[in-house]
């Protein structure tokens, strides 16, 4: 596996290998690596001859500076495990290289960042189009592999790709889950092993919900039962929605379609965790 920081390196690299017809698959990640990335890796050798990876921890997505300070970091572990599962060009830059001066540049996406986490998160999903742009621009890959558990930040990219015109393809990959059903996430890590047991509920929630709403029974039943779960429940909910993946505008009726996903996000301790199951799927 190469391995550089270098934006000259990485397209040097990447332009030897398109000029001998291969494409490229790019997962971009913030490293702390678990299954779920690797499940993302596996998917870009099934489309792709090259597969480049990027391990950056972005600081203009985290709204809150405490958040970023206890981001998980594992490169040495990180770089062996995407070594070992078939990753051929890492890019591991520095904010020196990233943002070299003062951002000044800033994203609007009208009602799809400012639902849901954009809610919670502000300026988050800015920071994402901004470093996503960046590494698209670097990269210039012919297919990017992105996680379903991020479904609000999948829907931007896609609306980011589009309106600016990237050429590249962006593939989902399904969520990934611990055995009791916990979505795989670099944040777990921060999680006691108390704490694990009591993330279950975010999961066995949306399956609850799902269930109901499968049944013919009510967008307002499906919500009140949510609400009732996390009565008295160690962990905090957040909120809980039942969206369209087109427009992530909410669905209190005709929701029995392809493209209603139910969301919850909320925390368990002091870690943030989000989740999403399809109504038809999954």
């Amino acid at each position: 596996m190469i391995t550089t920081g270098s934006v000259a390196e990485i397209q040097a690299i990447i332009s030897k290998f398109k000029a001998e017809d291969k494409t490229v698959g790019f997962v971009p990640t913030m490293g702390a690596l678990h299954q779920g990335h690797l499940s993302l890796v596996a998917e870009a050798k099934k489309r792709a001859d090259i597969i480049v990876c990027s391990i950056y921890v972005n600081p203009t997505q985290f709204n809150n500076p405490d958040d970023l300070e206890k981001y998980p970091r594992n490169i040495e572990s990180d770089k062996d495990l995407l070594d070992q599962n078939g990753c051929d060009v890492l890019f591991l830059p520095s904010d020196q290289v990233m943002y070299a001066g003062k951002n000044t540049i800033n994203f609007d996406f009208g009602k799809l960042d400012k639902v849901m986490e954009g809610k919670f998160r502000p300026n988050h999903f800015s920071g994402v189009a901004l470093i996503v742009s960046k590494l698209f621009n670097i990269v210039l890959p012919n297919f990017a592999f992105f996680g379903q558990k991020d479904l609000q930040q999948l829907t931007i990219i896609k609306k980011l790709v589009g309106e600016l015109f990237f050429n590249l393809e962006i593939v989902t990959v399904p969520i990934k889950r611990e055995p009791h059903g916990l979505a795989m996430s670099s944040r777990n890590e921060r999680l006691s092993k108390q704490e694990r047991e009591e993330a279950k509920i975010f999961f066995n929630a949306l399956t609850e919900a799902k269930y109901i709403l499968t049944n013919n029974q009510s967008a307002e039943e499906a919500k009140l039962k949510v609400e009732t779960l996390f009565h008295n429940h160690t962990a905090q909910l957040e909120y809980f929605q039942i969206v369209s993946d087109k427009d992530l505008l909410p669905k209190s009726e005709n929701y029995l379609a392809a493209d209603t996903v139910l969301c919850i996000a909320g925390f368990v301790g002091n870690v943030r965790l989000i989740d999403n199951i399809y109504l038809f799927g999954d």
